[in-house]
């Protein structure tokens, strides 16, 4: 596996990082959007300083991956009664 050194710029800080060359672009990618982020943060709320940016950046990613894995739950979940009633209409056609 192909290891590159790369540098990701988050909140005018310079990070450093050894990462898989297949994760390369999803960590730049990931970095340009937490930078948004913090943009955003600053030009529509009342943030004192880049720390708190960061920590309400926190607060919504952390937001948006609960509801990803709740609806990932849910979806499993329904799934698998599909599963179940197509099963069981299967078993009743071959009685």
């Amino acid at each position: 596996m192909e290891v590159r050194r790369i540098t990701i710029n988050i909140a005018g800080r310079v990070y450093p990082l050894n990462v898989p060359a297949a994760e390369e672009e999803t960590l730049r990618k990931v970095g340009k959007q937490i930078e948004n982020m913090i943009k955003d943060f600053e030009q529509n709320f009342d943030v004192r300083d880049k720390q708190d940016a960061l920590a309400m950046c926190a607060l919504k990613l952390g937001t948006n991956a609960e509801v990803v894995a709740l609806n990932h739950d849910k979806n499993i979940k329904s799934t698998n009664e599909r599963l179940v009633k197509i099963n069981q209409s299967l078993n009743d056609i071959g009685k």
